[in-house]
């Protein structure tokens, strides 16, 4: 192994076609990475900070939160039972805003008001005053201070955004999280006859009792009114959310597998340019474990340059692009899934060179 890394420190330009080619691959993995957990970042923000564990629809929705409606009573009878520490009303409507400051501005800024009575992460336990909202730190992006007041919907209901709240977005949209009464005011003015102080879309629970069977438990209390949803199935449910996660994921498998079919052709041409090589090194000694070895530790170490030029070309461009522009998040667990992708791709690429590597006789080789 040690022959091996010797030869790609003196001898790096065999290795450039490769390396380049990889580092192309790799920037292309991670930003493609990023691009999807940006895409679900942004849609699935609001359920994300929940501090309840579970969330309850209306058993007629088909899990869908706009035609989810639950009656307050309902609320009342999930708050009775065991293990239920706090149950609190989640209700939205998507609601275009523009700056009181440019009223008559044409560039609408989409968003979503989400009236809520259960505090997510981020936000303060206190009630807000009718009127109050805090915005996701996305909507900084467009000008928006804390102390400025907003103008939502055709009626042009002025709300004031008293501060602001990081990783809230839902469905692609900037979130606005106020009262249930500001969101039942609003709802009202733009969608007549859909929003009152009498429902709510979904509720929030805090459930404590660590049982698997608390969500049953809940919609038998209720008669079966409701569906009751971990947070994650609640995230799987949301529209376009698993058809992102499976799409990408695919390309990121294709991916993959160029990158093995590059490391595979590039290896077995260098495998065949040896032959004479490793029938000498065979000769005085060399096992063809010992020979795939080196091959394998130079893939890697190709593979792991590749690996962080564009992990830094990623990390730049996370850094430089401009908010609310392109939904890209960069995390650490995806350059490390990235890299160990690549890094399997490398290994198993290799092994195609092992028969090469297996089937070359000493005598034969230097006599060629």
């Amino acid at each position: 192994m040690r022959l091996a890394l010797k030869e790609l420190i003196r001898r790096p330009g065999r290795f450039v076609a490769a390396a380049v080619i990889l580092t192309l691959i790799s920037v292309l993995l991670m930003f493609i990475g990023g691009l999807l957990d940006g895409l679900l970042d942004s849609s699935t923000g609001a359920f994300r900070i929940q501090r309840g564990n579970l969330i309850a629809y209306s058993a007629s929705s088909s899990r869908s939160l706009p035609r989810s409606r639950i009656p307050v009573e309902i609320k009342d009878q999930v708050a009775r039972v065991e293990g239920v520490k706090s149950v609190g009303g989640f209700s939205t409507v998507q609601v275009a805003a523009r700056p009181e400051s440019d009223p008559q501005t044409r560039k609408l800024i989409p968003t979503i008001l989400i009236g809520y009575e259960l505090p997510p992460r981020g936000l303060p336990g206190d009630s807000l005053d009718k009127g109050s909202v805090y915005a996701d730190s996305a909507l900084k992006s467009r000008g928006i201070k804390a102390g400025d007041f907003l103008l939502l919907g055709s009626p042009r209901i002025p709300v004031k955004v008293i501060g602001f709240v990081d990783d809230s977005r839902y469905s692609g949209q900037i979130s606005l999280w106020g009262s249930m009464e500001t969101w039942s005011e609003v709802t009202q003015a733009v969608r007549p006859g859909s929003g009152g102080t009498d429902t709510v879309q979904a509720l929030v629970i805090d459930d404590t009792s660590d049982n698997p069977e608390a969500a049953k438990r809940i919609e038998d209390a209720t008669g079966a009114s409701i569906e009751v949803l971990t947070i994650s199935e609640a995230i799987d449910s949301l529209p376009g959310v698993a058809t992102q996660r499976s799409t990408i994921n695919q390309i990121i498998g294709v991916t993959v597998f160029i990158a093995l079919v590059v490391i595979s052709l590039f290896f077995a041409l260098i495998t065949i340019e040896r032959t004479t090589l490793y029938g000498i090194l065979k000769a005085i000694g060399a096992s063809s474990s010992t020979l795939f070895l080196g091959v394998t530790s130079q893939a890697v170490a190709v593979t792991l340059l590749a690996c962080s030029i564009a992990g830094l070309a990623s990390v730049g461009l996370a850094v430089f692009l401009p908010p609310g522009t392109l939904p890209f998040s960069l995390s650490v667990g995806r350059v490390a899934l990235s890299v160990g992708l690549l890094l399997f791709a490398a290994i198993a690429g290799c092994t195609f060179s092992l028969r090469r590597v297996l089937r070359i006789d000493p005598a034969a080789a230097i006599g060629e």
